[in-house]
């Protein structure tokens, strides 16, 4: 038996990837206008996991990861983690941002690390996510992509 298949998502996934999370408890505002930035795990029988970025110029926000619950424990996560991040180099952002209030632990096995909401990029403390979506004590955390370089 061979895993879902990892694929971008369409707008045809849409009400699928609301419900999933709607379901996982995750804000679903914004999905469908950064739809295009998006990425979900297909059974066959229709959408099991997604992973989301919103995307401002050089730096990305990662949102909507959520894997239904008779998947989990099985790597899915990690899968659309790694992704959603491959489509951030691809799209050659620098830096990759996100918030989380339960799984700061988790992303830390993919090199994020808990950064000051403020030190977030000037756009991504902009998005709906940092300005009311998730709560202020949200952990805020970023992957560096490509480091800044200092010229002397």
């Amino acid at each position: 038996m061979t895993g879902p298949t990892v694929r971008p998502a369409t707008p045809a996934d849409l009400p699928a990837l609301a419900a999933l999370l709607a379901a996982a408890k995750l804000p679903v505002d914004g999905v469908a206008e950064h739809l295009d930035t998006f990425v979900v795990a297909d059974d066959g029988a229709g959408v099991v996991a997604s992973a989301g970025l919103e995307v401002y110029d050089r730096d990305a926000l990662l949102r909507s990861v959520a894997v239904t619950p008779a998947r989990r424990g099985a790597g899915l996560g990690h899968t659309m983690i790694e992704a959603a991040i491959d489509l951030a180099r691809a799209r050659g952002t620098d830096t990759v941002t996100l918030l989380t209030t339960t799984a700061a632990g988790y992303f830390t096995r993919f090199g994020f690390g808990p950064i000051d909401h403020a030190s977030a990029p000037a756009a991504v403390r902009r998005s709906t996510q940092f300005n009311g979506l998730c709560p202020a004590s949200a952990v805020a955390m970023q992957l560096i992509l490509k480091p800044t370089q200092v010229t002397s």
